[in-house]
C-alpha cells in the first residue's frame, strides 16, 4: 500500500494540498482492516488511467467517493447500490481502515479503496469522461481566510472533476460550513461543463444519482440545529 506523498518533499506535486497529515490515533479494529483486508480491495496509485472495467471485473456505472472519511457514507451507498461501482479515495488510514472494515463486514464487491491525493488520482488515474458521478461530501472547510486556498472544491480541480464526468453524469457535493457551501455554489456555477440541477441549494438530494445517507455525524448535527447544504450539479452534454 503507497504511502501518499509528503507535500514538503523535493520532488512532491507542488499543487497546494487540501489535508495536512498529522499522525492520528488509529483503533485496533482499523489497523486489522487495513492489514488484513484492504490488500483485497485496494488499488495502488499509478500515473496512467485506470481501466475500471477490469478493477471491478465487470462493465457498471462508477462513482467516485473523494475524502470518505470514516466511510459510513460510502458502505451504505455502495450496500444500497449492487449495480454501482464504488471508488474511494482517501489518505487517512483510519478511515481507511474503518471502510475495509464495513466493507468486509457488509460483504461489499463493488467497492475498491485508492489512498492517494485525490487531485493527483483525478489527475492521473480517472479517464476523461469514464465517472457516472462523484461525490465530495464534508471535504475539510479550512474556516480560517488564511487558509481557503486549501479548500478542495476550487478550481482548476473542479474543472478537472468536471472533465472526467460523462456527459450527464452528476457532481454531488455536502458542507456544514455555510461559508464554504457559499463559496461551492459560486465556483460551481461558474463552471461552464456542469448546470445546477435546482435553484441554489438542492433542497432534497434524493434523486437516483445524488443521495446522500443520513449519518450519525449529520444526524448529531440536525440535533444541534446545524444546517448542512447539498450541491448538486450535473455535465452538460
Amino acid at each position: 500500500m503507497q504511502t501518499p506523498p509528503d507535500p514538503e518533499s523535493p520532488g512532491a506535486d507542488r499543487h497546494i494540498r487540501s489535508f495536512v497529515m498529522r499522525r492520528g490515533h488509529i483503533t485496533a479494529a482499523q489497523r486489522r482492516g487495513v492489514d488484513e483486508l484492504l490488500p483485497a480491495i485496494a488499488i495502488p496509485y499509478q500515473p496512467e488511467p485506470l481501466d475500471l472495467a477490469a478493477v471491478f471485473g465487470r462493465q457498471a456505472p462508477v462513482v467516485l467517493e473523494i475524502g470518505f472519511g470514516m466511510g459510513e457514507t460510502t458502505a451504505a451507498i455502495a450496500q444500497a447500490h449492487p449495480e454501482r461501482d464504488f471508488l474511494g479515495v482517501e489518505v487517512f488510514v483510519a478511515g481507511i481502515g474503518a471502510l475495509a472494515q464495513r466493507a468486509h463486514q457488509r460483504g461489499l464487491t463493488n467497492l475498491r479503496i485508492i489512498q492517494h491525493d485525490a487531485v493527483e488520482v483525478v489527475r492521473a488515474m480517472i479517464a476523461p469522461a469514464t465517472l457516472s458521478a462523484a461525490h465530495i461530501f464534508f471535504p475539510d472547510p479550512w474556516p480560517k481566510a488564511r487558509h481557503h486556498k486549501r479548500r478542495l472544491v476550487a478550481q482548476p480541480f473542479l474543472g478537472e472533476l468536471a472533465g472526467r464526468l460523462r456527459p450527464g453524469g452528476t457532481l454531488h457535493c455536502a458542507t456544514d460550513w455555510e461559508h464554504y457551501a457559499e463559496q461551492m455554489l459560486a465556483v460551481l456555477s461558474e463552471e461552464p461543463r456542469l448546470r445546477n440541477l435546482h435553484a441554489g441549494y438542492a433542497p432534497e438530494p434524493r434523486s437516483p444519482w445524488c443521495e446522500r445517507p443520513t449519518t450519525k455525524f449529520h444526524a448529531r448535527g440536525n440535533r444541534l440545529g446545524h444546517g448542512v447544504w447539498d450541491l448538486v450539479f450535473e455535465r452538460r452534454e
